[in-house]
Parts: structure tokens; sequence; C-alpha cells
């Protein structure tokens, strides 16, 4: 087995969001609908982009990226492999990932799309206007599959958000094969119940062949996967299925699934939820660190809590506080 280089290595869609208080009628004027998120081409995005105001706030996003920002800030050595352009915004995600310690070493899309972004339009009463642009992040390849990366992570940890994209499918596939040829975890998180709609046959097909072995959800995915209104229902079919699942529950707190057993554990209570953006990415940074270090399953799910309580409780998909002393605290590091 290769020496462990990473704690988790995450791979995923890289996307930068740029958020920008916009003045009255700005919305209604660029004919979006306001408080909508747009699927939008790069005309459209190059336009945008161009009409956004200097004071416009830029920082690297993604589900996946997000996920090894949240492992880097709990003390973990965090990786991610994901496709940006060699554009501007290409470099604001990779100087992003840089400064907060992420291992980032995908190379660079040359001459085509641009660096996929979400621009976030803020109106005066606050309402949020998203236009998102996928492009560069839709052209991740087997290339960008580095065996040494993947053999060297304990676990590897991949977006359903990345299974639309065929040649981002067989690079989600090799990682897997790789992180299994050095004896090591290959998880997933099944990212959106429109995701499971789309691919359920795929993703159910994944689990049961073991090319994936750990499977992150929410209520609602899970559910979906199984295509039932019984949540008892779902957690029997997911413990036939994977060899661990985690699924999140919101203010119920998170439950893991192995050997045909459930732990559960009690959400980290918040005195007011700012921003439900990311909790799902920050409890996965929790749990697959826990997993990682070998914490016992109770231990993991409460630093995924933990992890996702932070993020909840400012705007922005983020951590703001330093996980790792935030963990200490509550007696949950190592």
């Amino acid at each position: 087995m290769t020496q462990t280089r990473f704690d988790v290595l995450t791979i995923g869609n890289a996307i930068v969001d740029i958020i920008a208080p916009v003045e009255a009628g700005f919305i209604e004027r660029e004919g979006m609908s306001e408080g909508i998120m747009h699927l939008i081409d790069t005309d459209r995005a190059e336009d945008l982009y161009a009409k956004m105001p200097l004071g416009r706030q830029q920082i690297s996003g993604g589900s996946a990226a997000n996920t090894a920002a949240g492992v880097a800030s709990l003390g973990g050595r965090a990786a991610f492999v994901g496709k940006v352009a060699d554009d501007p915004l290409g470099d604001v995600f990779e100087a992003d990932l840089d400064t907060i310690g992420v291992h980032y070493n995908t190379s660079r899309l040359k001459n085509g799309a641009l660096t996929a972004r979400s621009m976030i339009f803020v109106s005066d009463d606050g309402e949020r206007t998203m236009n998102t642009y996928l492009g560069a992040c839709h052209e991740l390849t087997e290339r960008d599959i580095k065996p040494d990366e993947i053999g060297g992570a304990a676990i590897t940890y991949m977006e359903g958000f990345l299974w639309d994209p065929v040649e981002a499918k067989k690079a989600f596939v090799l990682a897997a094969h790789y992180a299994h040829k050095h004896e090591r975890a290959a998880a997933f998180t099944l990212s959106d119940p429109f995701c499971v709609d789309r691919y359920r046959a795929e993703f159910l097909d994944l689990i049961r062949s073991k090319t994936i072995d750990y499977v992150f959800a929410n209520v609602n995915e899970l559910k979906s996967l199984y295509e039932t209104d019984d949540l008892g229902e779902a957690v029997r079919e997911i413990a036939k299925d994977a060899e661990v699942a985690a699924i999140t529950m919101g203010a119920e707190g998170a439950m893991a699934v192995f050997n045909g057993e459930v732990v559960s554990v009690p959400a980290f209570p918040v005195d007011k939820v700012v921003d439900a953006t990311g909790a799902g990415d920050l409890f996965a940074s929790g749990f697959l660190l826990g997993l990682a270090r070998g914490q016992t399953m109770d231990a993991a799910l409460r630093t995924g809590c933990l992890a996702a309580s932070e993020v909840i409780s400012h705007i922005g998909a983020r951590p703001q506080l330093d996980l790792e002393e935030l963990s200490q605290r509550h007696g949950l590091a190592g």
C-alpha cells in the first residue's frame, strides 16, 4: 500500500462564485427572473461578468472543493481535482485553494471553455439571483486522474454533479479503480435529488458493483434513490448495498449505516441558520476526515455535524472559523 499523502482527495466541479450587489432595475433590465438560478452560455457569461461592479467578491466554490476546504480547515491533508481554464478566474480558483492549504495540480484547459462561474446578483432586499456557467469544469477527463495522487489518499470522494459529462464519468470510475488498486476507499455523494432522478440506475450500479464504498446523501436524495417515501425502507436498502452510508437529516442530525448497524447523532445547535449552502459539503469534510483518521462512526458523525453547524451560521459555503480549533474545543480532534 502506498504511503498516505492525503487524508481526503475530492473530485468535482471547479466553480468560482462571484457575488455582487446590484442597483434596483438591473435584474429586470437584464431579463432575469429574480431569485432564480439561470444556466447560461459562454457569451452570456462574458457579458454579465463584464457588467458586474468592481466591488464584487470572488471565491472558489463547487461542492467537492468546499469539502476539501473543510478538511483543510479541520487540520487534515486535503487535495482537489477539478478543471478550470487558463484565464483570470482560473487564477482565482487556484490561488484560493493554495491559500487554504488544499493541494491542487489539475492542468488548465487551454483554448476552450472559460472557467466555470456562478454569478450571484444580490438585490437591495437581499434576494440572490444566480447565473451559472459550467464551462471548463465539465471538461475533466481520465488524463486528469493521477494514479499517484489517488493512491496516496486515504479516501477519494467524488460528487454526483460530475456524473453529467461522459468524459467526466470515465474519470470518476478510473479514480475509483486507482483507489481500490492501492487498497483505498472510494466515496461519492448523490449531490441532488435531480441528479438521482437522472441517473438512478447508474448510481445504484456504482454502489452495488462496489465501484463506490462510501455513499453520502440527505434524506430526500436517499428516498429518491430507492423510490420510496419511507426513510426506514431506504435505510434498510442502502444497508444492503453500501459498505458505509452517511445520511444527513438537517436539524435532526445525521446517521451512518454500516455492517447492518445504524448510528445516529443530533445536530449541533446554532443560534440562527443564516445560509444552509454548503451544509452537506462540510458534513462530508468532518465525516471523511474522521474515517480517514480512524475515529469511531459516532465521532466521525459528530465531527461532520459540527463542521456543518459552523457553515450554516453565516453566508457562504466555506468555513469562517478554524474548524480544527472548534473540534478541539468539542473534544473531537484526532
